[in-house]
């Protein structure tokens, strides 16, 4: 099973409708998103999803119109925002989600090794790193405006496959190369999206 990650999409609407083709794609199950949607509209586009996809979102410190994002969330099927942090259980995976607004509270987060999986965004530099139990998955902006091009090879999600098992590393999980993490039984790995 796919599990798809996309985080501050702030309004790239040609980004994020080719995140989602990439999701339906690959058949992904589950897709977190990790905040700063921005205009609440963009939710929208989630509705392209395959049906029966299970949707996860957080808020971002740039998402204000916060009524309207729940209830774009509520217009989506299989889909959940819980609006600062979220916890998830699938497939025996704790996964957390937390926007990353609060740099001591995402590291207290990391370090209380509650979850298998720690879903992050908002400093736009994506991450793959574990830190003993816990993999933290940052994709970094899908909003390729955010960053500067030579230290992100992005726009970027990051695809979680369980029941898959790697043991290649090319990179060191800061934006150079790519990289995969062996995570037990599962593997995380960032895709680029074609930039045009």
């Amino acid at each position: 099973m796919k599990i798809g990650i996309i985080s501050d999409t702030h309004d790239d609407i040609k980004n994020t409708q080719k995140a989602i083709e990439l999701f339906n794609k690959l058949d992904v199950k589950n897709v977190f998103h990790a905040g700063d949607y921005v205009f609440p509209g963009i939710i929208n586009l989630f509705k392209e999803l395959k049906p029966n996809t299970n949707m996860y979102g957080v808020r971002g410190n740039n998402d204000g119109e916060l009524l309207g994002i729940a209830n774009k969330f509520k217009e989506l099927e299989n889909a959940v925002f819980f609006n600062e942090f979220g916890r998830v259980v699938i497939e025996k995976k704790e996964i957390g989600i937390y926007h990353g607004t609060n740099p001591k509270l995402s590291e207290t987060l990391i370090q209380s090794q509650i979850f298998d999986l720690l879903i992050l965004g908002h400093t736009h530099i994506r991450r793959i790193e574990r830190v003993g139990r816990t993999l933290v998955l940052n994709p970094g902006a899908l909003n390729s405006s955010f960053f500067p091009q030579e230290k992100q090879k992005g726009p970027n999600v990051i695809i979680y496959e369980l029941e898959h098992e790697s043991e290649s590393m090319n990179g060191n999980g800061n934006g150079n190369g790519n990289m995969n993490e062996k995570v037990g039984t599962g593997s995380a790995s960032f895709v680029t999206l074609d930039d045009d």
